[in-house]
């Protein structure tokens, strides 16, 4: 039986043909310059939007999917860890694509690219704004015109993120099954080593006791959530993979799809009775500390060119404001190189 449904596994969000994707939280980088990759602090937290009836509002209920809780511009990475078999993942911010900084698509395009192809991409840090980096994704709210949205398309509609996963077509997959399995039989694969991208877990904030709703309580009152978006803040050395498989080896629909919703704590505490993670880690503290930074190179693999519509998003500051927080650089030898169970189904609605 082929699963077609998105499922949360943990933290983790699993689309039908073994896409694995992990929201990350990390250090937001300065607005100026271009740095290493920041460190993983441990994961944001997912729920389905679903469990939680008329304490959502309306409109997200009809959206369907998931949501997570994010601190006024606070950071985040996209994980991609744990595909096995190829992919084609759409990655949407407020419905524009975090690639190409086109319009949200239900369909593949080449020209110019509106995906990532995994496993290849391990992960996604921000949008492909310039040759060898992305600007980081940093969380605002929606009505300010901040957002990657409101300045690509001059409206704030959506926010949140939006997924969507593509397999290799039938033949192309099985093709490429026989060769790994004639792989497989020449090459043993050997455990992967650990400590790979992400630097060390940070501990989230655990339900406070009790605090979780009972079966039969009054709800709080559904009203108009603030909603959250993804802006951008500083650059990083990033590159995003071009596919070298031709477009036709693709499934031509999609295999599933997920609209992730973006909260603000209050709003997180409200909804589901839990505790927030506590607020992001102080940045100089964490350097100071001699704590590693990443750089990752895949010398088989091309970048690809940022278009025009991505790389002229203005960063997050320009709306709110100079970045206050200290900025300590890491020394080098703190920049590590980097080489070469199912949960219940969430729900998918009209968006």
């Amino acid at each position: 039986m082929t699963e077609d449904t998105v499922r949360i596994d943990g933290n983790a969000l699993r689309l039908p043909g073994g896409v694995q994707v992990r929201f990350i939280r990390t250090l937001r980088l300065p607005e100026s310059g271009t740095h290493a990759l920041p460190p993983g602090l441990g994961e944001f937290p997912v729920r389905r939007i679903e469990d939680y009836g008329d304490r959502v509002p309306e409109a997200w209920r009809a959206r369907g999917g998931v949501m997570l809780p994010v601190y006024l511009r606070e950071a985040m990475w996209l994980s991609f860890a744990g595909t096995a078999e190829p992919a084609a993942l759409q990655v949407g911010v407020g419905k524009v694509c975090a690639v190409s900084g086109k319009p949200w698509s239900p369909r593949l395009h080449r020209d110019p690219q509106n995906y990532v192809v995994l496993p290849r991409q391990p992960w996604l840090d921000g949008i492909n704004s310039g040759k060898g980096t992305v600007r980081q994704f940093v969380a605002v709210p929606l009505g300010l015109g901040a957002t990657v949205e409101g300045q690509v398309t001059g409206e704030e509609v959506w926010g949140g993120v939006q997924l969507q996963s593509f397999p290799l077509n039938e033949r192309e997959l099985t093709v490429w099954r026989e060769a790994e399995r004639r792989r497989a039989r020449r090459f043993p694969r050997m455990p992967m080593a650990a400590g790979a991208y992400g630097g060390p877990a940070m501990p989230m904030a655990a339900p406070a006791p009790g605090a979780a709703l009972t079966a039969g309580a009054a709800p709080a009152a559904a009203r108009s959530a603030p909603a959250m978006g993804l802006g951008v803040g500083g650059s990083m050395r990033q590159e995003v993979y071009a596919d070298d498989r031709p477009l036709k080896a693709w499934a031509e629909e999609p295999a599933g799809r997920v609209f992730v919703h973006l909260v603000t704590p209050p709003e997180w505490r409200r909804i589901t009775g839990e505790a927030p993670p506590p607020s992001p880690v102080d940045r100089a503290a964490y350097t100071n500390a001699g704590l590693p930074w990443f750089d990752y190179y895949d010398e088989d693999a091309t970048d690809l060119a940022p278009t025009q519509e991505l790389g002229s998003v203005k960063p997050v500051g320009d709306w709110l404001g100079d970045d206050h927080e200290p900025w300590q650089q890491p020394s080098p030898h703190q920049v590590k190189p980097l080489g070469d169970a199912p949960g219940k189904p969430v729900g998918d609605g009209d968006w």
